[in-house]
């Protein structure tokens, strides 16, 4: 069983920036995408980011310009690095990981981690 942790989230002021990572414990693994997940109080899950393991990117338009997705693919680690927080980024931020199995994938994900931006 592959689990993801998560680290970075908390209280900021609006304006302010916090970095999350995410890697999966235990051994290495090969992982293909990796991303970005959030879910605001009272709302439905939404993307954030993404990069694949060669490296292409999608962001969310609510997020990009403000917001960047960067992994390190030797310490099979993700990051998302927030800048100019708005309180309507409030959500608990979930990755997950693609990881394969065979002929497909299967996706992982960390337990959430709470971003609060107060205004």
């Amino acid at each position: 069983q592959v689990k993801l942790v998560e680290s970075g989230g908390g209280l900021v002021q609006a304006g302010g920036s916090l970095r999350l990572s995410c890697a999966p414990s235990g051994s290495m693994f090969s992982i293909n995408t990796m991303g970005w997940h959030r879910q605001p109080p009272g709302k439905q899950r939404e993307l954030v980011a993404t990069v694949t393991s060669r490296g292409n990117l999608n962001y969310a338009d609510s997020v990009k310009g403000r917001f960047t997705i960067s992994r390190d693919n030797a310490k099979n680690t993700v990051y998302l690095q927030m800048d100019s927080l708005k309180p309507e980024d409030t959500a608990v931020y979930y990755c997950y990981g693609d990881f394969p199995r065979g002929s497909t994938e299967f996706r992982y994900w960390g337990q959430g981690t709470q971003v609060t931006v107060s205004s």
